[in-house]
This record gives C-alpha cells, structure tokens and sequence, in this order.
C-alpha cells in the first residue's frame, strides 16, 4: 500500500509528535496547578454545579460520571505522566496498535477538562490542541510510514487556522485593512510579554509592514501549504517564523506554539527514512474510515470561514473534532485594567488603608515588568483582560473571585503574584476600580523606570464585604 503512506515525512512527524506531547504536558500541569481554584469543588465556577445542569451528550467528559478534586487531580496528574511518556517515544516502542491507544489517552483526559471547563476553557486553543490531538493518534509510530491522509488532514487544520484568522481580520476591525491595528495592539493585547513595550515602540511605517505581511501570512501563504515541495516547505517555515515573531510580541497561551508544531509536518527534513513495514490493512481501513468522518465534519467550519458572518473560535461538535479559529477581529484602542483592593479598615473609606492585589501576567504595579508566561496560561489573568472590557464577561465569576478573598481561600492566592493579606487574615472589605493603561514614552520610563502609566476611571465594585465578616469579627 505505498499510496497510503509518505515515508520521506517520518521526520516531520518525529518531531511533530514530540513538540505535541510537550504542549500537552504544559496543558496538563496547567490544569493541576490551577483547577481548584477556578473549576474545583469549591472553585469560582465548580464543576459539580456545571454538570448537575448539563447533559453528558453536550459535554462528554469523565466528570460527568464522577467528581471530586482527588479525581480530578488524579486524571490531571495521569495526563501529565502519558505526555511526558509521549515526550520520550514511548508510543515508538510499543506495538502500533498500542501506541496509538497511548496517544487516545491525553486526548480522552483533556477533553474531558474541557468539556467541564466552562469559561476558563473557552479559548481557541484548547479545541486546536483536541483537536490537533485526536488526529496525532492516527499518525502512526516507527512501524509504518505516516499516513498521507492524515498529513493532508494536519495541512488542513493549519489552513484553517491561517486562513481563518486573516479572513476575520479582513472582515473585522477596519484598522486591519488600513494597516494600522499595530498601533494599538501591543498595548491592549490581552496579556504583553516583557518585549511588548519595545514592540510598540517601533516606527509606524514598520508596523504598517508587519500587518502587511500578516495579510500575506494568513490569505496567501495558506493556500502553498498543498504545493508540491520545496514550496510547501517554504510556506510552512514562513509561518514558523511569523508565529516566532508573535511570541516575542506577547504572551498568546501556546496558541502560537501549536501553530508551529502543526507547521512541522508539512517540512521535508533532509533525512533518510528508516525501514518500515507496510501499513496493516485494520490499520488503513481505521485511518480511511476517521479521515472520511473528519472530511465530512469539516464542512461546517469551511461554511462559517465563507460566511459573512465568520465566527471565532467555535467547536462544531461536542468532541471538538472540527473547529474554528481566529482572533483579534476587533483591536482595542485604549487599555483599562480591573485594579482590586482590600483593607482591613472596619469602615471603608475613599481614601482608607487599601492595599493592591498583585497578579501574575496582567498589569498592575505601573513599575512591574511584565514577564514572559506563554506557552503556559494564565486562566485568571486572562479572564480579568475580559471583564476590564466589560462587566459581563466577568459575571459568572467575579463574585465569587471576590468572595474568596475575602476568605483568604488559599488556593485563590496561588493563582496570584502576591496578596497584601495573609490567608489567616483576609481584608474585611474589598473593592475594584477600573484604570485606564497606556505604555510609558521613552523619556518617562527613563525618568520614572515605570513602562506603564495608569488614570483612574471609575468604581467597578463598591467595597464588597463578606457575608460571614461579622461573625468572623
């Protein structure tokens, strides 16, 4: 069955199974590091609450047969132990049949967080890596050659991913079209990394061509990834090279990093494959047969990538099989910042004791740097971005945010920097105020050594105390 198979891509897959199995291992300790305080028992948003009203058809995933952070905390840690096997060819020295159930397991695991995820786990690049995931596992090991569908179906994925974004973009903000969105973007991205206040500072005619090459990037280069090679190959490193770029301008979660890794398998390395044995008949029939539901599945995001209407980063079917992408259709213009407070004054006034909460990758402190996260994320963080834009984003969970605090609930600390309260003595009040950010110019962060500058706007919550606060007292 040579049709079947590409074996000068054994390389790419080598490394493309490797780079995935390390993006999978930072999901998983992601999810052990920060679970408890955001989706857990007595998380902000718990899981049991979320599948007591939600049916398992819409949300499969194992919680909804079981839950307990000790479960949860189990299939976390289980996740991270497959990954890291996967990370060290495991799957290569197995039988094929075996590796490819070894590969079905972090798929099986991190779908099921997040299908029970909830907010914390409606980003793109969680239904890309499931996605991304669940065709890895018909890509084969060191028994047989890769799969020429499969390939085609990675190229695919990443077309999509490409392609997607830029069309949104062009349908979108305005600024894309004129070329002006990096005007504004490195300073109200969601989360800047530490090179972002450089990035902002280039010359504008330099971001007019960045935006320039992104259209390139995203409507043309896309279309090359099914050239014969060395053209295919071509495209694929300039968008490795594009995506690099994002990572210097910004801390993006691994959506970057996915990109790329799904870039690899369309490289012709110069090396020369190993023998391999012909691909098993059960073997090809499970591959044709995945690849032809796959086929079929992706006419709904190829109709949303047509419409008018383009949508961003939706998952068409409960197994996140087949997705949508994007990001950045609409640019900020002006950065504001949710800034919360406590004190332990027993009347809260205006001007009171109040001391700041610090967290980790948002800005705060005006003099803080900010520091490089991604590939690892931030859910809290990322999430406070959303509710400076608006209240709404934040009302499933705000309140609650706010009401461990004032509990000193120490697995809401950990997701912080530094909290100005000791979890045996929280604030007996805490507030939120809404700051409007802006980079500092070159002569103000030599003559202050701040990057930000920061102007109050508004109250975004009165001082908030705890409902058993008296009787604590």
């Amino acid at each position: 069955m040579e049709w079947f198979t590409a074996s000068g891509y054994w390389m790419g897959r080598l490394v493309f199974q490797r780079a995935l199995a390390g993006l999978y291992l930072i999901a998983f300790l992601t999810a052990v590091l920060q679970f408890r305080a955001l989706i857990g028992a007595r998380g902000m948003l718990p899981v049991p609450r979320f599948v007591e009203r939600t049916p398992f058809a819409r949300a499969p995933s194992l919680f909804q047969l079981r839950y307990s952070d000790r479960f949860f905390a189990g299939c976390a840690w289980t996740g991270c132990a497959v990954s890291a096997a996967l990370l060290a060819g495991v799957d290569s020295l197995l039988p094929l049949w075996a590796g490819m159930l070894l590969w079905l397991v972090p798929w099986t695991l991190y779908l099921s967080i997040v299908n029970v995820g909830q907010t914390w786990y409606a980003f793109g690049w969680e239904s890309l890596l499931l996605e991304v995931g669940f065709l890895a596992v018909f890509l084969g090991n060191d028994e047989v050659a890769p799969p020429v569908v499969v390939l085609f179906l990675l190229r695919w994925v990443l077309f999509r991913v490409e392609f997607g974004a830029g069309l949104i973009k062009m349908r979108g903000d305005p600024c894309w079209r004129r070329l002006t969105c990096l005007d504004h973007h490195h300073e109200t991205q969601p989360m800047p990394g530490p090179l972002s206040w450089f990035f902002h500072h280039l010359p504008k005619p330099l971001h007019r061509v960045e935006v320039a090459a992104n259209h390139v990037t995203q409507l043309v280069v896309p279309f090359l990834l099914f050239a014969p090679q060395p053209v295919a190959t071509g495209a694929a490193t300039l968008m490795i090279v594009t995506q690099l770029w994002l990572v210097l301008s910004g801390n993006f979660s691994w959506l970057n990093w996915i990109t790329i890794v799904l870039a690899l398998p369309v490289v012709a390395f110069p090396a020369a494959p190993p023998d391999t044995a012909g691909a098993p008949p059960w073997y090809a029939a499970v591959v044709l047969a995945v690849s032809a539901l796959l086929l079929a599945l992706g006419y709904h995001p190829v109709r949303n990538m047509l419409s008018r209407r383009q949508v961003m980063n939706r998952s068409f079917d409960p197994l996140h099989l087949v997705n949508t992408y994007g990001a950045f259709g609409s640019v900020s213009r002006i950065r504001y910042e949710v800034v919360i407070e406590g004190t332990v004054d027993g009347t809260p006034r205006r001007d009171g004791d109040w001391r700041e909460y610090e967290f980790r990758g948002k800005p705060g402190d005006p003099r803080r740097w900010p520091r490089q996260f991604a590939p690892y994320h931030l859910r809290l963080d990322w999430l406070m971005w959303f509710a400076a834009l608006s209240p709404s984003y934040a009302g499933p969970w705000f309140g609650a945010l706010v009401e461990r605090l004032l509990e000193g609930d120490r697995d809401t600390l950990r997701l912080l920097r530094r909290s100005p309260f000791p979890p045996d003595a929280p604030p007996r009040y805490v507030r939120a105020r809404l700051f409007r950010y802006r980079y500092t110019t070159w002569r103000e962060l030599r003559e202050t050594g701040a990057c930000w500058e920061r102007t109050y706007v508004r109250e975004y919550l009165p001082p908030t105390r705890s409902a058993g606060a008296a009787d604590r007292r």
